[in-house]
């Protein structure tokens, strides 16, 4: 028997062409199908050239395969299946047929299976009732009424694309809503009047902009004035359903739109940032132009106030995505949120851009991951069908702009943009299915853009059909209006009088704006106890008694559970290193300031790849059962109150969306300690642009501050050139304003003090530390237990040695990092005792002050070296120059000393590094000057 699919896919020229070829010659076509006509001849051997549709009314399609003899006009159980398949073809197909485009650029797709010829049907069948399954409540409806539904429901103003989805709950539940309705919106009066306002206001606004600030860029939604109805639809929807915070992220196309029409954010303010009006002496930092800005309002739903927030976004068009995710996933956390119902995220894209930009596809993975998961996103896409100046053809290899989607079985509405009502029904089913199943859905608005990429642009030099047909097509307000009038809902003086209304209040507002925009208060809510500029140092020291109790807890494991031995032995090791039996090492230094800051009510969370185990094998913050498999985490022992909590999550191979949405996390919760690790420091390049966008200049563009930590492991030990370096001289270009800190501790008690300290302090600034990775079993690098009760972190660790005297000093070497043992192993190899090693553990902000007590102290030594493993074009030297320069003595000079200048950051072979760390380390000793900067 023929499979199933064989048939489904087969249309009715095909199957006849089999069969004639079968009559002609049995061997041409495959046995199957051969025994399967040779049936059918069997049982009618004198029958006559059999016409196209008793062909096909013989060889009916069903789930057995092919069947015995049908009559065409008989109620046996084959040929009533037929219009199950039709049923079938349209959920499948029927999207390619709606009618999307409202520029009605190019002709529907052609589509066989939703011809009735290809079921074997036709006109004649039109009034014979068949059976339906599950369309439409069930039972038996005349052909003609079948398709109606069905065209009606996939071949109109809404196109469903869900038959991709393998979980036939999720599938059956969208069957089910949008044959309900036929996806026929049916709006009462009162509700049409409100999506013609939100329409209205949404072109009014545009032209007002248009005329009164002629040529400026504002990235107009023109064309695409229906987004404005579908949020403010998916807003009252999300309130009354119980959503408190409604976070939205969106490139510029638009956004000026959003920002007055949904969230009310004043005009006057609008309209002075058009104006470029700013009071210099309130302004902070660079600031960023208007389309990037973001906002956040109380909305009143009928369940009550919905806190929505726009994000900030920069130019990059899909980089919030996920950021707005990490932000959700903190409040969510914040709230105790566990069925994620209360914080709902909404991403606006862009049709070129989410089918263009990979961290798209990164985000959508992140979706149902334990670690990032939000309980489902709504998607609208913004598609207006070109990219700047390239046409969707050139832009992408898939049909819809959408089809990335389908990695994580989104289903996909598309809707026709002129239709406002359509575009509202889409959104309530997006919706309703997202509370449902918590899973993420797409909007695919189909629209077009009445401007240029930006209003000073010139469209129809490279789509000169596309513009001659938007500049004679109706405005989408126009079409609605004339909907409404004839619908008897609105009247022509009604639409007049709320046009001029508007108009007015425009103009009024624009008369009387402020001088400059409002200022901002970020420090609020969640912030309130923060500061920006008046960092506050805090104690970061614990005693050693509470360090031992606390040590306990977190390596103590469940009854029955069977540790890996060599795990065992570092949880052990650990034990005897809090009773100050034995050194520090620093998996032991991370996991107790983890362990004080959760016990002290506070929030950590580590993400990366392999972040639980360590990529070094050092941390352990999660242990398996080696009988069973089980998971368990021992830093969960000692959470202590509402606020505390540990996370550790072993991410996706990802560096972009991840960091993004660990920075947004920050962003979000200030509270929380939130760590973004890299299994070798240079894997961060993936994610230049968080880096250069987000975390650099967050702060300065849109005072949004962020304590996030970029663990980034550092240091030459001949593993190549993306094993090696962290490019830390990237980080110290980006160093300005006081904008983030960054740090290469060189001890386990450094480390222990610094994180503590990142939570603690009442400010938040980027941390980027260059963390260890042959230094963690590096002994000479261990703390004894007394610097983990006393101290806090150094800036600046000045020479250890009592033996070195300053007066008999010769030269004073300065370094950062690693490279500091494999000095102190060479000096005492040696036995030099007339070079000091001082260590610079944080390169930015440049501790000065500490250094220069350093440098008094050895006045006498002239020769001041700064020495680096890195080639002398990369590290911290052209930054740090000009700082040690104003930290030394008039009698001191500078010299500089590391490896030549390279373009790949390290030696790919061991024994070339091994040479070079040598000779760098040796000539750090000689006698002969070290050359001048």
């Amino acid at each position: 028997m023929l499979e199933r699919d064989d048939l489904f896919g087969a249309g009715s020229d095909y199957l006849e062409d089999l069969y004639e070829q079968w009559r002609a010659d049995p061997s041409s076509v495959s046995p199957e199908w051969a025994a399967e006509f040779a049936a059918l001849a069997g049982e009618h051997p004198a029958r006559p050239r059999q016409t196209h549709r008793e062909m096909l009314a013989r060889m009916a399609i069903h789930p057995g395969g092919v069947s015995a003899e049908i009559a065409p006009t008989s109620f046996d159980i084959e040929y009533p299946s037929r219009a199950l398949y039709l049923i079938q073809g349209y959920r499948f197909h029927g999207h390619l047929h709606a009618d999307l485009d409202p520029l009605h650029l190019q002709p529907p797709r052609p589509s066989p299976e939703l011809e009735l010829g290809y079921y074997g049907l036709g006109p004649d069948d039109l009034d014979i009732e068949f059976p339906v399954g599950d369309l439409a409540g069930g039972g038996r409806r005349r052909l003609g009424e079948i398709l109606d539904i069905l065209r009606k429901t996939y071949c109109g103003h809404i196109g469903p694309e869900f038959m991709h989805i393998t979980d036939s709950v999720r599938r059956h539940w969208l069957q089910q809503r949008l044959e309900g309705v036929c996806c026929t919106p049916n709006y009462a009066a009162p509700q049409q009047l409100r999506i013609y306002r939100n329409i209205l206001h949404a072109e009014e606004f545009e032209k007002f902009l248009h005329t009164r600030y002629t040529g400026q860029k504002r990235f107009s939604l023109e064309g695409g004035e229906s987004l404005i109805a579908m949020l403010d639809t998916l807003i009252q929807k999300a309130g009354k359903e119980g959503v408190k915070e409604l976070i939205l992220g969106m490139a510029h196309r638009g956004r000026l739109n959003v920002l007055a029409n949904i969230l009310g954010k004043s005009l006057s303010d609008i309209f002075a940032e058009f104006e470029g009006e700013q009071l210099e002496e309130e302004a902070r930092g660079q600031g960023d132009v208007k389309y990037h800005l973001g906002f956040s309002s109380d909305i009143e739903t009928p369940g009550g106030a919905l806190h929505v927030s726009l994000a900030f976004n920069p130019s990059h068009l899909e980089i919030i995505t996920p950021v707005v995710l990490g932000g959700v996933r903190a409040r969510q956390c914040r709230r105790r949120d566990k069925n994620k119902t209360q914080v709902l995220p909404v991403l606006i894209h862009g049709d070129a851009a989410f089918a263009g930009q990979g961290v798209v596809a990164e985000s959508l993975n992140l979706s149902k991951l334990g670690g990032f998961r939000v309980g489902g996103t709504v998607h609208i896409v913004v598609n207006n069908q070109i990219g700047f100046t390239v046409n969707p053809f050139d832009a992408r290899s898939s049909l819809y702009a959408t089809d990335i989607a389908k990695m994580v079985q989104a289903p996909i509405l598309h809707v026709n943009g002129d239709d406002p009502e359509a575009c509202c029904l889409a959104t309530e089913i997006a919706f309703e299915y997202r509370n449902q199943f918590h899973e993420d859905i797409v909007l695919d608005l189909i629209c077009y853009r009445r401007r240029g990429h930006n209003e000073a642009d010139a469209p129809e030099v490279t789509q000169p059909l596309m513009y001659r047909k938007i500049a004679t097509h109706p405005t989408v307000a126009s079409l609605y209006r004339d909907q409404l009038i004839a619908q008897g809902v609105l009247t022509q003086e009604e639409s007049d009088s709320i046009i001029r209304q508007y108009r007015e209040c425009m103009d009024e507002v624009r008369r009387n704006r402020r001088k400059a925009p409002s200022p901002v208060n970020t420090l609020q809510g969640r912030w309130a106890a923060f500061s920006a500029t008046r960092p506050v140092e805090p104690e970061t020291g614990v005693h050693a008694e509470i360090l031992a109790e606390l040590c306990a807890r977190v390596h103590t494991l469940p009854p029955g559970f069977t540790l890996h031995p060599r795990v065992q032995k570092i949880f052990e090791q650990r034990w005897a290193m809090m009773r100050g039996e034995q050194p520090v090492d620093w998996g032991c230094a991370e996991t107790m300031a983890y362990a004080t800051l959760v016990n002290e009510g506070g929030w950590v969370r580590l993400s990366g790849q392999d972040s639980g185990r360590g990529t070094f094998f050092h941390r352990h913050a999660v242990v398996y059962d080696q009988r069973t498999g089980r998971k368990f985490m021992p830093l969960r022992q000692v959470e202590n109150g509402e606020m505390s909590h540990f996370l550790v999550v072993d991410s996706l191979l990802s560096e972009l969306a991840v960091m993004a949405y660990e920075y947004g996390y920050s962003v979000a919760e200030p509270r929380a300690l939130v760590i973004w690790e890299a299994q070798y420091g240079d894997f961060a390049n993936n994610a230049q642009v968080v880096i250069d966008q987000f975390i650099a200049s967050g702060e300065s563009k849109w005072s949004r501050m962020s304590g996030l930590v970029l663990w980034l492991p550092h240091g030459y030990e001949g593993q190549g050139a993306e094993h090696s370096s962290a490019r830390m001289e990237r980080y110290l270009q980006l160093c300005a304003e006081d904008n983030m800190q960054v740090v290469y501790p060189t001890t386990p008690a450094q480390l222990f003090h610094l994180l503590r300290r990142q939570l603690r302090i009442n400010i938040r600034k980027p941390l980027i530390l260059l963390g260890p990775k042959s230094m963690l079993r590096q002994k000479r690098s261990f703390s004894p237990l007394s610097a983990f009760v006393e101290g806090r972190f150094e800036p600046v660790l000045d020479e250890a040695d009592p033996a070195i005297a300053p007066h008999a000093t010769r030269r004073l070497i300065l370094c950062s990092g690693k490279v500091y043992y494999d000095l102190l192993a060479e000096r005492e190899r040696q036995q030099r005792h007339d070079v000091a090693i001082v260590r610079i553990e944080r390169l930015y902000p440049f501790p000065e002050e500490a250094l220069k007590r350093v440098t008094a102290r050895f006045a006498a030594t002239q020769e001041v070296v700064w020495l680096q493993e890195e080639p002398l074009n990369q590290g911290a030297w052209f930054y740090i120059a000009p700082h040690i320069q104003r930290c030394l003595h008039e009698n001191q000079y500078l010299a500089r000393l590391g490896r030549k200048p390279a373009a790949a950051p390290a030696a790919g072979s061991l024994k070339r590094h091994k040479r070079q760390q040598q000779w760098l380390v040796e000539r750090a000793f000689a006698d002969r000057p070290v050359p001048r900067e």
